[in-house]
């Protein structure tokens, strides 16, 4: 496991009330999560966990795929990612494993939640005592503790908003059943509601009493992150399209409605601790911050389009295939960035799994490829869940042999050490 670094770019942290960002990430902002003392984590494509504390981050390493949630649990931080594990920082040690993706944390005084792809709630004890497997049976996104840590709700992709024992690991009560998947929601118990958002766009908020229903659909879709300030008088939406849009709780109407990136969705939202910004991560490499009372008045996110959102008109063939497959996950440039994969900068002639400083999957640190143009033709020809099994690659291919044959001579003149044109390899 890599040791933890210094950030690409040092970012002070200003008052709250300040629009900011945080810089140093290599992919989309994936989570984020807020502590009573200031500190913000952020979950990361690049396969990092980033704890932000005064004026420089820690970088938490050790996931073997991108980081799509991090909660805050005491002193203790937990993520979970696209590597099937749950991991407690510091010291990043697994104390959980699913078979799917793991999409949604929560964490309790007692137990810590997770929300997986595979059908499954996970629920681990702080203690280390033996956790429980609940079985939804279909793609879980989203699960969060009531206050006494008794009770926990989950919602998924069968469009089923449930409540579970903690204790037993029974399914105590069928809140909703919505005809879509439900990505997001919050609880709020002190004033008897549950707020949730939807693959169809449905942003609702239900009466735990009454069981009625405010309904603050906008025409966008999917809703992708929801959050409750601590005050618990803003409920924040965010949204497939890119916007966030703030709820007062107290009047129950759309007190701010803004658009939050220049492209792409809006991924993760956090209220700061005293409730004065709004955090929010995209596909940006970056963490913005706005303060609530004047969204509309700063910066969106993403002032320079990522390569695989550039015009493609603009491209050649190979530099264009270059941004679809790997601009994501790669950099060509000798410093690598950060990124989920390693740069490709001096590609040609490497050993597979060799370069320094790059968390490899023990399937690339003992491969026998020497990437060239015939290891990187059958990569992409047979993709690498078949070329390389158990490689963190993502799965993809190229099926056309003129497209890979123009990515491999693009490759070849952006990666050759001599030059400084601008995976797991």
């Amino acid at each position: 496991m890599r040791g933890l670094i210094l950030a690409l770019a040092l970012v002070p942290l200003p008052a709250w009330s300040e629009f900011f960002t945080l810089k140093g990430h290599g992919g989309p902002i994936m989570g984020i999560a807020t502590a009573p003392d200031g500190r913000i984590a952020t979950a990361s494509f690049d396969n990092s966990v980033g704890l932000w504390s005064e004026r420089s981050p820690e970088w938490l390493e050790g996931h073997e795929a991108a980081v799509n949630s991090v909660a805050f649990n005491g002193r203790a931080i937990y993520s979970a990612g696209d590597d099937f594990t749950l991991r407690r920082w510091p010291g990043g040690e697994v104390v959980g494993q699913h078979k799917g993706k793991i999409v949604g944390l929560a964490a309790s005084k007692t137990h810590v939640a997770t929300a997986s792809w595979d059908g499954t709630i996970g629920i681990w004890p702080e203690d280390g005592s033996t956790p429980q497997l609940l079985t939804v049976g279909s793609g879980v996104n989203a699960v969060t503790f009531s206050p006494d840590g008794s009770e926990l709700y989950s919602a998924g992709m069968d469009g089923s908003l449930r409540v579970w024992n903690v204790n037993s690991g029974q399914e105590t009560l069928r809140l909703v059943e919505h005809g879509f998947g439900i990505n997001e929601l919050v609880l709020n118990v002190q004033d008897n509601w549950i707020a949730y958002g939807a693959v169809d766009g449905v942003t609702r908020v239900r009466d735990l009493i009454t069981g009625e229903e405010r309904d603050f659909t906008l025409d966008r879709r999917p809703i992708l992150a929801l959050a409750l300030s601590p005050d618990r008088s803003m409920l924040a939406v965010g949204d497939g399209e890119g916007y966030i849009m703030i709820i007062d709780t107290a009047e129950w109407r759309i007190a701010q409605d803004f658009r939050a990136t220049l492209r792409g969705p809006v991924w993760a939202l956090a209220f700061s601790a005293d409730g004065q910004n709004i955090h929010a991560g995209g596909i940006d490499e970056a963490m913005y911050s706005w303060p609530v009372s004047a969204l509309g008045d700063h910066t969106q996110m993403a002032g320079a389009e990522p390569s695989f959102l550039q015009d493609p008109d603009q491209m050649s063939n190979g530099e264009r295939q270059f941004a679809r497959k790997c601009s994501i996950c790669h950099s060509l440039t000798p410093d690598g960035q950060r990124r989920a994969g390693p740069t490709l900068h001096g590609v040609f002639g490497r050993k597979a799994g060799t370069l320094p400083g790059y968390f490899y999957s023990d399937t690339l640190q003992d491969s026998d490829i020497i990437w060239n143009d015939n290891t990187i033709n059958a990569l992409f020809d047979e993709g690498p869940d078949h070329y390389i099994p158990g490689s963190k690659m993502p799965m993809q291919r190229i099926t056309q042999a003129k497209d890979r044959d123009d990515l491999i001579a693009f490759l070849r003149g952006a990666t050759a050490p001599e030059t400084t044109t601008g995976g797991d390899q």
